[in-house]
């Protein structure tokens, strides 16, 4: 197995990509191509003594995709970037996946051009997991596209099962429709659209369709995929995120507010460390965009040495979790025909 890493793109790089690349070697046993300028790569490898390392490769790419660069133009005007340049082997065979903690929307828009989306799939999408005490609950879209069809939804159903079976152990997971009420009447013309759909697909034995999931039963384990439009994802998302941070500074402030309150907080140590593992990026990995050819992994941008060895696991096993083979078996059922959709938004237009 070979990672292709792009080493110059993130908060923490290239030292944290060089880290995490060393850390994969040993840890996981794959090879790893690490994208970026080879002089200081190289520096890199030698400062922690993996030069003669011949699992770990350095392939040039003398530009950079920051953060300020236009995400739907960037990866054109630079040919020659880390991340373009990782996208490319990617493409051409020459490793299994890519992992980025580089610009998410120039990563998506790249893997969507360069390496291609599976043949009959609208859009590619971003599905993080989040945790739900038990296998983790796939929340998808979370960001990739704002403007949805019922088409897209439908096939983000598919997606999500294929990945919740291969990647997350789970035998028939639950598709749930995140909405604003369990009944099926609930939400707008697109739910409603895509509610049928999803009864539709389950009674025919494709998903394991359980219906309407309400914003508080994310966690509460009702469902492993909890399908959505990138815009109401990115809220969940981002309302998720803050909320565990305001949660977790104010109950640091609480236990060390008191000697009693220190003294709790010895006790429940262990408890809490268990808790912020279960949040910790550096554990989970990245966030997979489905829907592309071939794996790639989009780590957070502020990931260290452990985040990208997590995001290299991630991405070993999702390339050969058989997950891309089992969307092209069901293409054929993840589009609607001429008279399912009618003008429904231009569904039926290669895009």
């Amino acid at each position: 197995m070979k990672i292709i890493i792009d080493a110059m793109s993130g908060d923490n790089a290239p030292n944290a990509q060089v880290e995490g690349a060393i850390l994969a070697r040993k840890e996981l046993g794959v090879d790893v191509v690490l994208t970026g300028h080879p002089a200081v790569l190289e520096r890199c490898l030698r400062e922690r003594g993996a030069a003669q390392d011949s699992g770990i490769t350095v392939v040039p790419a003398m530009e950079i995709i920051d953060m300020h660069d236009d995400p739907s133009t960037a990866v054109r005007r630079k040919k020659d970037s880390s991340m373009a340049v990782a996208l490319n082997l990617l493409r051409d065979g020459e490793g299994d996946a890519v992992v980025s903690a580089g610009n998410t929307g120039a990563l998506l828009t790249g893997a969507t051009l360069l390496v291609k989306r599976i043949r009959g799939v609208r859009r590619a999408c971003m599905a993080p997991v989040l945790p739900n005490g038990g296998s983790g609950a796939l929340l998808i879209d979370c960001g990739a596209n704002v403007d949805c069809t019922s088409e897209y939804l439908m096939q983000f159903a598919y997606m999500g099962s294929f990945y919740a079976q291969r990647m997350l152990g789970v035998d028939s997971p639950r598709v749930g429709l995140l909405n604003n009420g369990a009944e099926d009447t609930k939400g707008g013309a697109l739910q409603r659209e895509v509610y049928a759909l999803l009864r539709q697909a389950g009674e025919a034995g494709r998903i394991n369709f359980v219906g309407n999931i309400e914003g508080s039963d994310i966690f509460s384990g009702k469902a492993e995929v909890i399908v959505t439009d990138g815009f109401s994802g990115n809220v969940v998302l981002k309302t998720i995120e803050g909320t565990a941070k305001f949660l977790m500074k104010n109950l640091k402030g609480a236990l060390t507010s008191s000697p009693k309150a220190k003294l709790g907080a010895l006790l429940v140590k262990d408890s809490l460390s268990g808790l912020k593992k279960m949040l910790d990026v550096s554990e989970v990995g990245g966030t997979p965009f489905l829907g592309i050819q071939k794996p790639v992994i989009k780590a957070h941008g502020s990931s260290d040495a452990r985040a990208i060895r997590s995001a290299a696991r991630q991405a070993a096993d999702f390339a050969a979790s058989g997950f891309i083979a089992d969307v092209e078996r069901n293409a054929e059922y993840m589009r609607l025909r001429t008279e399912e959709t009618g003008n429904n938004n231009g569904n039926n237009k290669e895009d």
